[in-house]
């Protein structure tokens, strides 16, 4: 029976764990994400600038 019990919690920890993991990365790749999108606006600007000269 106490076999069970610390399996469980283990598992209850390693899963606990797994989804703090996938929630940070999924925070970072928004904020990549983000940075992305204002580099290419960026880069569309260049060009517009550049097709007006």
């Amino acid at each position: 029976m106490k076999a069970n019990a610390t399996k469980s919690a283990l598992t209850k920890m390693l899963l606990g764990g797994l989804a703090a993991l996938l929630m940070a990365g999924m925070l970072t790749g928004c904020n990549t994400f983000a940075g992305m999108g204002e580099d290419v606006e960026q880069g569309g600007e260049a060009v517009q600038d550049a097709a007006n000269s």
